[in-house]
């Protein structure tokens, strides 16, 4: 039985803990910036910004923001009450419409893509349930799977004969075997196998989640997301598309068959106990989605400037995973990414160390988030500014 302690010996313990943080290299702090794409400005110097997942810089877009702003004069700012309550505006009738539309399935925007996340899953899954999820896949996503009732285990990443393995082991001791991924991964920057989670689903009789968080706005001629691109979104049980990246915007919505969607609108607790997003926001959102769909060009920049830099970093020696506009470069030690970062710093770079948790250990790296608002010579001194770390 653990001795009984006061508040006093409470906070004694938890500056230790901060000092293990310090001495492990894993102290985090908040930092005010001014945000700006391509370039940001913290404590009055300018930086080119390569730690924003504002793919098609949007949201730093004055033009764009206001032909927006002129549009919602009288667009109320407060939601004031949750969906079920009283936050259930206009501009998520219209929204949601126009996803369905879009589609082809029913919407459902939920606040935030970690609500999505965390609604969902313990929604619809439970004890005489497995899920089966790619070890890479976001926290938002495990903690979802955490907080369900259901068994969770993990397949090798992006490995579909581990995957294999598990269904055929696993799949006639559950009701139901639930295959969790993303489709582009936040922290590797690779891309999900699509047809092979569909043949594995449909041979195995499971249900299929995908999270579509960095592939929306940016991937199929239309910036709909992978799914759409590779013809199999009738086929995934739940897509989640959270809109806080290539959209500029905030919250997430989730395509389903309406017998789900309706399901969620009972049963999902980040939907039922949330404030509602701002009437403005949801109507921002719209704004964005229903624009994003011609904005080819800026796409095909995107992939430009993904292409340019990651053959430039690799022609130098570094170790860049992925094949999209999310490019690590892995340096593997703590102190090894936070002296790069620094020194990309000292050169006008903003490119932020990524650690444990939220990479393996010995996986340390820089996360190079690539947008289309980087013109070819900025490309060029984020090359020459990695070049001089290497020196």
């Amino acid at each position: 039985m653990p001795q009984q302690e006061n508040s006093s010996s409470f906070y004694r313990d938890l500056e230790q803990r901060l000092e293990q943080l310090h001495q492990q290299g894993q102290w985090r702090e908040l930092r005010r910036s001014d945000y700006g794409l391509p370039e940001m400005t913290f404590e009055g110097t300018r930086y080119l910004n390569l730690s924003s997942n504002d793919y098609l810089g949007l949201a730093n877009d004055a033009a764009f923001r206001g032909e927006f702003l002129s549009r919602v004069q009288d667009t109320r700012l407060g939601a004031t009450g949750s969906r079920l309550m009283t936050g259930n505006t206009l501009p998520y009738a219209d929204f949601e419409q126009q996803l369905e539309r879009t589609y082809g399935l029913p919407a459902l925007v939920f606040g935030s893509g970690y609500h999505a996340n965390t609604g969902v899953l313990p929604a619809l899954v439970s004890s005489g349930d497995l899920v089966l999820a790619d070890r890479l896949v976001h926290a938002s996503i495990l903690d979802g799977v955490l907080a369900s009732k259901a068994d969770f285990q993990r397949y090798r990443h992006n490995d579909y004969e581990h995957l294999e393995t598990l269904l055929a082991r696993n799949r006639s001791r559950y009701r139901y075997v639930w295959i969790v991924s993303e489709t582009i991964f936040s922290m590797d920057g690779d891309r999900a196998d699509l047809a092979r989670l569909v043949d594995l689903k449909n041979r195995y009789e499971a249900l299929l989640y995908l999270d579509e968080a960095h592939s929306i706005g940016t991937d199929g001629e239309d910036g709909l997301g992978m799914c759409r691109q590779a013809g199999v979104l009738e086929q995934v049980d739940v897509a989640v598309f959270p809109m806080g990246k290539a959209m500029a915007s905030h919250g997430a919505f989730v395509l389903a068959k309406r017998s789900l969607r309706d399901y969620l609108v009972n049963t999902s607790r980040p939907m039922i106990f949330s404030t509602a997003l701002p009437p403005v926001c949801v109507a921002w959102s719209a704004f964005v989605f229903s624009r994003m769909q011609s904005m080819a060009p800026e796409r095909e920049r995107l992939q430009h400037n993904s292409a340019q830099l990651r053959e430039g970093l690799r022609g130098m020696g570094y170790r860049v995973l992925g094949q999209s506009h999310i490019l690590p470069v892995v340096f593997g030690d703590n102190e090894a990414v936070l002296r790069a970062s620094a020194q990309l710093r000292a050169q006008g770079i903003w490119a932020t160390a990524i650690r444990y948790p939220t990479v393996p250990r010995g996986e340390a790296r820089i996360r190079l988030s690539v947008s289309s608002a980087f013109s070819s010579d900025q490309i060029q001194r984020i090359l020459q500014a990695f070049d001089t770390c290497k020196r």
